[in-house]
């Protein structure tokens, strides 16, 4: 079954998503630029879930909308750590794509329910 005929609810395309940054972070050689780099890229990364996870509990549409917005964010933040990452280390470039691209459709995912939530 191809990746793309596989249909993952948010909350385990979320956690996957966190799952698979943990798995490049590990790849990852440690170095005085690289180290808050990693760091940054698993708070980001893993947050998608958990903030997602909240928002999916959300007490009021109010609440709904702001924990949605912290998951757009931390999608977004994660894209660019990614992209730091690979510029970083350079032969990671084709691990860091495919995981880049999951932050970019994330974000997109989660700016369309932001702005569709009144």
């Amino acid at each position: 079954m191809e990746k793309d005929d596989i249909k993952y609810d948010l909350e385990e395309r979320t956690a996957k998503f966190g799952e698979d940054v943990i798995e490049f972070c590990k790849k990852v050689p440690r170095d005085l630029i690289t180290n808050p780099l990693i760091t940054q890229l698993v708070k980001s990364g893993t947050s998608v879930g958990a903030n997602y996870c909240e928002a999916d509990d959300a007490e009021s549409k109010k609440d709904f909308k702001h924990k949605i917005g912290i998951v757009k964010k931390e999608s977004r933040e994660s894209k660019h750590f990614i992209r730091m990452i690979v510029f970083a280390v350079p032969e990671l470039k084709k691990d860091g794509q495919p995981l880049w691209q999951e932050a970019k459709e994330l974000n997109l995912i989660f700016n369309s329910i932001f702005h569709k939530v009144k």
